[in-house]
């Protein structure tokens, strides 16, 4: 990621607001964005103030959001990150909740079942969040409803699901904005019928502008994880998936970055390992009849020309997706070991491999057993991305911080205008 970028999304500004702010054109700054051309100093002196300024608000800024269906937080961690304060919380695993509550403050306590929650009993909120789970809906005649005096729409269409919750919290309370967030098979589940409905409920019955975008996390944690996210707004505005930028992957992080040095050490800076692989506990190596197990069975697809079968790993790899049944063989991430059968991940290295755990930060705790934290972080989000699109619809979201924008734009940065020669060799130069 080049500077110009890093000090944009620090501040929290659209790539439109950038250029306006630092008196250049929108396609100079798309050059910026993507190498083209090098911004000159003063552009990079105006956006590392903005990102103070933002640093600054965001740790104030004091925006609500709720956390539906949250897991273990993934979601509120990203929401967290950006200034923003939970209200509300449902989850109605008893697990999930254990972990919850070990790592975040929740004055507000946490709600189980919500669809046996009113929406009238959820605190008022700008932003709500929800990672819900992806169910089937029954399509139905309208006309056929019509005559027979029963409600359609996402009443009919989606009641008996969990995504009718969320729209029926969203009715009632009109949040500025929201984030869904759902497996990339979304799109297709039930041969698009799925999709077709949540879209049509968010756009034309609620009134929402939504944005849809899947993201890969490889760019921020060494697994390919692709996963839909589905961003809406009650007020139009120039919000745009288009303008979300990622580090790059070429030199993105690898497994080293995440595998323990040694069983239960400190975490220290990257790369955790130093290239090497770690001594951790005999109890995560697979037995020799499981390993064979597992080779036997890929070898079996193999011949038959399908592409099942274990994933092995080492220090400079990019690992599969990790998914809720990791704790039954390890299949999808298993770590090479010299002499002896691969292992499978630590629940720690989970927790990093997810984004949870970060260097110069607490550790994020782990509660419940070993099978319970794969299953939590096998259906978790992974946080760096979730933090990225939050400070990406930051802008958006709190008139606070467009205030400070707007002041920056007018007070901040009259430097810009007290060297007006030095700003026209610096437009016609780039």
């Amino acid at each position: 990621m080049n500077e110009f970028t890093k000090l944009r999304q620090q501040a929290a500004l659209t790539l439109k607001q950038a250029a306006d702010l630092t008196g250049y054109s929108e396609r100079t700054a798309y050059r910026w964005a993507n190498g083209e051309s090098e911004p000159r100093k003063p552009v990079l002196d105006t956006l590392r103030l903005a990102a103070e300024r933002n640093t600054i608000q965001s740790s104030s800024t004091n925006f609500k959001f709720i956390d539906l269906f949250a897991g273990i937080g993934g979601l509120r961690k990203g929401f967290d990150a950006i200034g923003g304060q939970c209200v509300f919380t449902s989850e109605w695993n008893d697990y999930s909740v254990r972990t919850y509550r070990a790592n975040f403050e929740c004055e507000h306590g946490i709600a189980g079942d919500i669809t046996k929650i009113e929406a009238a009993d959820i605190p008022k909120h700008d932003v709500l969040l929800a990672g819900f789970p992806c169910q089937p809906f029954s399509i139905a005649g309208v006309s056929k409803k019509n005559a027979l005096g029963q409600p359609h729409g996402f009443r009919c269409d989606a009641q008996g699901t969990l995504f009718f919750d969320v729209a029926r919290i969203l009715e009632y309370h009109q949040p500025k904005a929201f984030v869904l967030e759902n497996v990339k098979n979304l799109l297709n589940h039930d041969k698009g019928r799925t999709f077709k409905i949540i879209y049509q409920t968010l756009t034309e019955e609620l009134g929402y502008q939504v944005h849809v975008k899947v993201l890969d996390a490889k760019a921020f944690v060494p697994q390919h994880r692709e996963r839909i996210f589905i961003v809406g707004f009650r007020e139009k505005n120039s919000f745009s998936f288009d303008t979300l930028t990622f580090p790059s992957v070429v030199d993105g992080p690898k497994l080293r970055d995440i595998l323990h040095p040694e069983d239960g050490s400190e975490l220290p800076e990257p790369p955790y390992t130093n290239g090497k692989l770690a001594t951790v506990s005999g109890k995560y190596t697979l037995s020799d009849h499981l390993w064979s197990y597992l080779q036997n069975y890929a070898a079996k697809h193999r011949e038959k020309g399908n592409g099942f079968g274990f994933g092995l790993v080492g220090p400079n790899d990019i690992a599969r997706t990790l998914s809720a049944r990791y704790f039954k063989d390890g299949s999808e991430i298993l770590v090479a070991q010299e002499g002896k059968a691969p292992r499978r991940l630590t629940p720690r290295e989970c927790a990093r491999l997810m984004g949870f755990d970060k260097p110069g930060q607490e550790k994020f705790k782990i509660p419940v057993s070993d099978t319970q934290a794969y299953r939590q972080f096998g259906n978790a989000v992974v946080v760096p991305v979730v933090e990225r699109v939050a400070r990406l619809m930051l802008p958006y979201i709190t008139s606070e911080v467009k205030e400070v924008v707007g002041k920056i734009q007018t007070e901040e940065f009259t430097q810009l205008a007290l060297f007006p020669d030095y700003v026209a060799t610096e437009k016609a130069l780039a």
